[in-house]
């Protein structure tokens, strides 16, 4: 038993007095390749991480949820007033109401329950801990009810709760890649049509691994920011008369750059449609079992974050920088910017000389320290037992 599991189990039988029923598990991510092109109707590339949230649970007789964080002291308790209303219940606990939300606008008869969450998922770093809290949630509520509910459709019914619920604007991958990942693989996701595809990322046979780098930045403006982002590229796609920016070919770049009428609006045009590409290309590359060589579509993507959808800060360019200058075959910032990760792909004998470069660059700059985790793919949200 992982001591998350075994976290949540004690919080459970502390808040209740009496053993969980079971206990779901779903991971944090991080992506692979793939920013910001999720709403705009592209491609993305995310695996699951081996951290992850767990939810321990049980049924109850009445329609009430009663909810234990360690993020908290004491437990959140609200009914079906509080769970039909985005809203009102809020913080932490707005993840799991929002999920019953979801759940009960669908139309499904979502049992009452006590449950307890415990994470090794840093919040607040990019890896997409709310949508491990709402997919555990989603997964132990499902099994609770016996709902039929199949699993390719969890990640739409989690991604509402997360953005009509808490109110969130995400797209579909964080959700998608919690849920649907395979051990060994990333996932290859058409955020328009939510077909996947399982692609080898089998990082040990190359003798490679991923170094994840908490940047420990605060995240400036991020929420801001984000949705500025988004209304920009969509701005984008109605000038350009296309239903999403996905639809702008990357031979017919240049050509739909010269029809809009400010730089900014063209650099930001420019990142989603060159991003889409460079996903397509690290997946042929997968394919063919040439990992090493998908290193500089990492570290071309890191550039085109920085200068022309401008999402990083200073911390995260000092880390990837230091970690291509120490060896890493690529290096980019990970999630929605403005803080949170940075990815690296070393060789696996290399990753702590990387780590320990990211972290002298750090001390010199005078940045908090950063952490590091070094990481292979793991598969996606489950019953632990």
């Amino acid at each position: 038993m992982t001591d998350v599991a075994a976290r949540a189990s004690a919080g459970f039988h502390q808040t209740y007095g009496t053993a969980p029923a079971g206990r779901w598990a779903a991971p944090g991510r991080v992506n692979l390749i793939g920013e910001h092109t999720d709403y705009n109707d592209g491609f993305v590339l995310p695996f699951a991480l081996p951290l992850r949230t767990v939810v321990a649970a049980a049924a109850r007789d009445d329609a009430r949820w009663t909810v234990r964080s360690e993020l908290s002291a004491d437990p959140v308790e609200f009914g079906p007033a509080e769970a039909d209303a985005p809203g009102r219940v809020t913080g932490w606990a707005a993840y799991v109401a929002g999920v019953v939300w979801a759940l009960r606008a669908a139309g499904h008869q979502v049992p009452g329950a006590r449950l307890a969450i415990a994470s090794d998922v840093p919040v607040g770093s990019g890896l997409s801990s709310s949508a491990a809290v709402e997919s555990a949630v989603l997964a132990a509520l499902v099994e609770l009810g016996g709902l039929d509910l199949p699993a390719d459709r969890w990640p739409r019914l989690a991604q509402r709760a997360e953005n009509d619920y808490v109110g969130a604007p995400t797209g579909i991958m964080d959700q998608s890649a919690v849920i649907r990942c395979r051990k060994g693989h990333a996932l290859f996701l058409d955020c328009r049509t939510e077909e996947v595809e399982q692609i080898p990322f089998d990082l040990d046979a190359a003798g490679l691994a991923v170094l994840v780098i908490d940047s420990r930045a605060p995240h400036r403006h991020a929420d801001g920011e984000y949705a500025a982002r988004r209304a920009s590229c969509e701005r984008a796609a109605a000038r350009l008369g296309v239903p999403a920016l996905r639809d702008v070919a990357t031979a017919d770049l240049d050509a739909a750059l010269a029809r809009l009428d400010d730089d900014e609006t063209r650099r930001r045009v420019r990142h989603v449609v060159t991003e889409d590409q460079r996903v397509l290309d690290t997946v042929e590359l997968l394919r063919a079992g040439r990992v090493a060589e998908i290193g500089p579509l990492l570290t071309a993507s890191h550039a085109s974050m920085r200068d022309d959808f401008e999402i990083t800060v200073p911390e995260i360019d000092t880390a990837v920088e230091a970690a291509l200058a120490a060896g890493a075959l690529g290096a980019r910032m990970t999630g929605g910017g403005f803080g949170g990760c940075v990815l690296a792909l070393v060789e696996a004998a290399a990753a702590e000389r990387v780590a320990t470069a990211v972290a002298d660059a750090y001390a010199e700059r005078g940045f908090a320290a950063p952490g590091t985790l070094t990481v292979l793919p793991a598969g996606g949200a489950h019953r632990l037992d």
